[in-house]
């Protein structure tokens, strides 16, 4: 059986399509059948619409990606009222993710979705923080908590905390975000790099930093997956770096109940489909009837 309950949420599958690399769901249905996600995390929202960086924003590194997209999306609202019925009608679990700069716009935004017809809501916590300087909210295991515990009283959704790599410490970031009422914890989000153009001697990016991503960061990642599903009691989705079945393999053997596919989707479209199947394949050969006979044996 390759179903798999997250925040009391069934999932036909453990594989989610990650925020940022698949829209809302009908950009890939000209690939593939959409509907054969486990399930559809929402490109990065906000509760006002932003119109992301205008300057250099993707930069093929070896082993991977970097971005600094700046959360381009249309708000919240615009989300609910255009998007969300396409994204329900790809018959994938609906997975809202909430970005915000301040901790009142992280309530606002997680209120309207909780009134909407999303599964869960999925906190990005790796956005800077403005009132802090900038600080990302997932940075201290203090602040994130804070925000945390605020959203939770706000909502009756379950409620998905990611997590940023970049944590000062991502076991207590986690045990932090458990505590504070997260129903769930997903990580890793992207690690914090740097590219220059040794051509123009400038760099890359104007931020001068960006999100990596891709197989290169899979080993950190798999590491940090692997230590918080030891310590926290909430289901955990695992992602970074995931380009292959036996890379969901091992993220589920490390303990994860899901994972979810970002930058191999750019690289293969039905990455997705070919990761489903070839687990179904593995349990098939390994004699393995249920997807919790293999979960955190290591």
């Amino acid at each position: 059986m390759m179903n798999v309950n997250i925040c009391s949420v069934e999932l036909k599958n453990p594989v989610i399509a990650a925020s940022g690399t698949f829209g809302f769901g009908q950009e890939y249905a000209d690939y593939f059948d959409v509907s054969r996600l486990g399930g559809i995390s929402s490109k990065g929202l906000t509760f006002v619409p932003r119109q992301g960086n205008d300057w250099e924003r993707m930069h093929e590194v070896k082993g991977g990606m970097m971005n600094s997209v700046g959360l381009q999306n249309p708000g919240v609202k615009e989300f609910i009222k255009s998007e969300l019925e396409g994204m329900r009608n790809t018959g994938a679990a609906v997975i809202a993710n909430l970005g915000g700069s301040t901790v009142e716009d992280y309530i606002k935004g997680a209120k309207l979705l909780d009134n909407a017809d999303v599964d869960i809501i999925e906190l990005n916590i790796s956005c800077p923080n403005v009132k802090e300087g900038g600080m990302a909210f997932g940075i201290k295991s203090c602040v994130a908590n804070d925000v945390v515990r605020q959203v939770r009283a706000a909502v009756k959704k379950p409620l998905m905390v990611k997590l940023s790599p970049n944590a000062q410490d991502i076991v207590e970031m986690a045990l932090a975000c458990e505590e504070a009422g997260a129903d769930s914890i997903s990580l890793v989000n992207t690690f914090k790099g740097m590219a220059i153009d040794i051509r123009t001697k400038k760099p890359v990016f104007k931020n001068l930093f960006a999100g990596v991503s891709g197989p290169a960061i899979k080993p950190m990642a798999l590491r940090m997956v692997y230590e918080v599903c030891k310590a926290v009691k909430v289901p955990v989705v695992g992602m970074g770096g995931i380009s292959s079945a036996e890379d969901a393999i091992e993220f589920i053997m490390a303990g994860a109940h899901a994972v979810q596919i970002g930058t191999a989707n750019f690289i293969k479209p039905d990455i997705c489909v070919d990761i489903i199947d070839g687990i179904e394949s593995f349990m098939k050969q390994e004699g393995i009837k249920r997807i919790e006979d293999m979960r955190g044996i290591i």
